[in-house]
């Protein structure tokens, strides 16, 4: 099997460039021009044209496209499930955003193994665009992630929300957030963008964390105010660490799932998509939060007080 023709003709439809392929894949330019020639030589037809401007498919390399990408799923596919010695005898290889690997996993894979008892599982912390690349290539059979970047080859489906609330060592009110001390969060590029719009005073400032785990070991450490999940806010004001800023509004982030298209109706995909649907609960179905309404036992437990 020679998958690196294939390799080749996908990284070189991506980057239109045969010296960019030829450094992203680690060989040289006349190693590159040489699998196009071979290909080209095995399917019959040019697959690309390449002239002053760049490189571009021909009609024939966008028919074959779609196809190549098939190949190599399917290639790297057959080729993990010779390799999988799991004691099961099939691993399905998850891959999960960094922020929820603390959102109750314990859980998650309860259900993962009451669905698919013969199954191993090998779940793997990431960020959606690695996701989806993974996806795509074959590396991981499910993700549960932020932001779907959409492919041909993949389909997303809607699971529900996590919440993000605003919490501070020092402030108890937006107008008393220092702008010097906030840590802006960039978890994904929907939140940024709903922070943006709500608090557009806060959108440029020194210090920018990405991951959940990281914001709150920052202000354990050290001090000042930043977004957290809804969880992570409830610890930090149950050790004293840091209290709720109450008027300051919560973001809701989405959660999706992904598989391969190929993947899309199989039945143990159906079965655990199915199952991450109870695992992420959409927030609406429960009604926002409102902070200032201090009576309901959320809002009482996120503020540090008694309901």
């Amino acid at each position: 099997m020679q998958i690196e023709l294939i390799d080749t003709f996908l990284d070189l439809c991506e980057t239109k460039s045969f010296n960019r392929t030829a450094e992203r894949l680690g060989v040289t330019q006349s190693t590159v021009s040489g699998r196009v020639r071979s290909l080209e030589a095995s399917v019959g037809v040019k697959l690309f044209q390449r002239s002053r401007s760049g490189t571009a498919l021909t009609t024939q390399g966008l028919r074959f496209e779609p196809h190549a990408r098939s190949l190599r799923h399917d290639w790297v596919t057959a080729k993990n499930a010779a390799q999988d010695t799991a004691l099961a005898g099939v691993t399905m290889r998850i891959g999960i955003q960094h922020d929820l690997v603390g959102l109750d996993i314990k859980t998650l894979i309860g259900r993962l193994r009451d669905i698919l008892p013969d199954t191993a599982f090998l779940l793997e912390a990431d960020y959606s665009i690695q996701m989806c690349s993974d996806l795509i290539f074959g590396k991981q059979d499910i993700a549960i992630l932020y932001s779907p970047q959409i492919q041909p080859d993949l389909y997303f489906e809607t699971l529900g929300d996590v919440r993000y609330v605003m919490v501070s060592t020092q402030a108890e009110s937006l107008a008393t957030v220092r702008k010097e001390n906030y840590i802006l969060a960039n978890y994904s590029a929907s939140f940024a963008n709903a922070h943006a719009a709500l608090l557009p005073d806060l959108t440029h400032v020194s210090l920018s964390i990405g991951q959940n785990a990281a914001m709150v070991d920052l202000l354990t450490s050290l001090s000042g105010t930043a977004y957290v999940l809804e969880h992570s806010a409830k610890a930090l004001i149950a050790s004293g660490v840091c209290r709720r800023v109450m008027d300051a509004p919560t973001i809701d982030q989405s959660v999706f799932v992904g598989v391969n298209v190929r993947n899309r109706h199989r039945a143990a995909y159906r079965k655990l998509i199915k199952t991450l649907h109870e695992q992420y609960p959409s927030q609406q179905a429960h009604g926002r939060a409102r902070p200032e309404r201090s009576g309901s036992n959320e809002t009482s437990a996120l503020s540090g007080q008694k309901p």
